[in-house]
């Protein structure tokens, strides 16, 4: 009997966009892929959904959202007489919807804490060119553009730049799932009045206004969303969390987790030894696996390691201040001090309950513009060419200090 040809051309729900058709069967092989569906267990907002109960969306919700936003970007861009092959239209396509692919168990906590030295890029990277050789060599373009090695700047430029696919479905898709209306941007408005100008790409002058509202609502939903105190304490505790397990891991102390966990924790991986060996574990370790583990270690033997699970897992976080200026050394000192004895730990456990850092926003960086294309064919820095203020303020970073310390 002859095996029945799968239908390749389907289309998805989304629940911003309406429907999202897969553009073709290629694209449809790469989605199911098991490197592209480990996305579906990875949320997009880490520990976010401790504040906003709504932020539950995945990774794979944003890069399915991004391919559909690219898909209407080639469209108008081609309506302007921008020559764009069906190569590129391709490879565009299937760089923004890999973007994300080398993102770790709770986005970057895991880059901080159990891989070490190694980005989220790179690892995206990594799995490209793996799935290059499994679709023999079909990626080729995907990834010279991702690289930003191709010639024609701007396709570059769609997928990572101030003004970039990523961004646009990332702040409407974050603020509609956290229901923080401040970050809900007009993506449609923004593609609309794309245009390539000198080969970088540019926002017609009538679409000022819109790249004014995108950059306001970037700069809020930072403050108010991706560095909210508690969202704040909460992936901090989870870095110290994976730290402590890895640590304990070194001594050869026995820890609950899953095979693909226990290999980043019982081993050094770093840039230099991460073989297709790590790449395949790493394929296999999503949120899934850590929040598991963490269930478990808060009835591990270590204290350290069960109070600061147990604060993740019941929501019971540590107090944090967040201020303009450093705090003082006797400050923290003393906060150090009061948790020494209130714990009963040591000096050396006490940096996993008090510990302080800087954060730091830059709503609009002047090293890569955003360009507006006037009237007359000139192309101008959005710092210029508005009319609005406060755009000239956003261009300097606004750095705070936070402290955490037990309530």
């Amino acid at each position: 009997m002859k095996k029945k040809a799968a239908n390749k051309l389907k289309i998805l729900n989304d629940p911003i966009y309406g429907f999202i058709q897969i553009p073709n069967s290629l694209i449809f092989d790469i989605i199911e892929h098991p490197y592209f569906q480990r996305l579906r267990r990875i949320a997009q907002m880490g520990f976010s959904n401790l504040v906003y109960p709504g932020a539950n969306h995945t990774r794979f919700h944003h890069a399915i959202g991004c391919m559909h936003l690219m898909q209407k970007a080639i469209r108008v861009l081609r309506f302007k007489q921008v020559e764009i092959s069906n190569e590129e239209e391709n490879a565009l396509c299937i760089a923004i919807l890999l973007h994300d692919i080398g993102h770790g168990a709770f986005s970057h906590a895991l880059e901080h804490s159990i891989v070490s030295g190694v980005s989220h890029e790179e690892i995206s990277l990594k799995f490209m060119k793996k799935l290059n050789e499994e679709f023999n060599g079909e990626l080729t373009l995907a990834i010279e553009i991702f690289e930003d090695k191709n010639p024609r700047k701007f396709l570059g430029q769609l997928i990572s730049s101030q003004l970039d696919i990523d961004r646009l479905d990332y702040l409407k898709r974050d603020s509609f799932y956290t229901g923080v209306t401040e970050g809900n941007i007009s993506s449609d408005r923004l593609i609309a009045m794309m245009n390539v100008k000198n080969d970088e790409l540019v926002i017609e002058q009538k679409g000022i206004y819109s790249v004014e509202n995108f950059l306001i609502a970037r700069r809020l939903m930072y403050w108010q969303v991706y560095l909210h105190k508690t969202g704040l304490v909460a992936e901090n505790i989870l870095v110290n969390i994976l730290k402590r397990a890895k640590e304990l891991a070194e001594k050869g102390v026995e820890l609950y987790c899953s095979s693909a966990l226990r290999y980043f924790l019982f081993n050094q991986i770093s840039t230099t030894n991460f073989t297709d060996e790590t790449l395949e574990m790493f394929a296999k370790l999503d949120d899934y696996d850590v929040l598991s583990a963490i269930k478990e270690w808060v009835n591990h033997d270590d204290k350290v390691l069960s109070l600061i699970a147990k604060m993740i897992v019941d929501r019971k976080l540590l107090r944090i201040e967040i201020q303009q200026e450093g705090f003082k050394e006797g400050y923290i000192n003393k906060k150090r001090d009061k948790a020494i004895k209130k714990l009963n730990i040591t000096e050396k456990e006490a940096s996993y309950f008090v510990f302080h850092q800087e954060i730091s926003n830059q709503a609009y960086n002047l090293k890569s513009p955003i360009y507006i294309l006037n009237k007359k064919g000139k192309i101008k820095d959005i710092a210029k060419a508005s009319d609005q203020l406060n755009l000239q303020a956003l261009t300097i970073p606004v750095v705070k200090h936070f402290i955490c310390y037990p309530k």
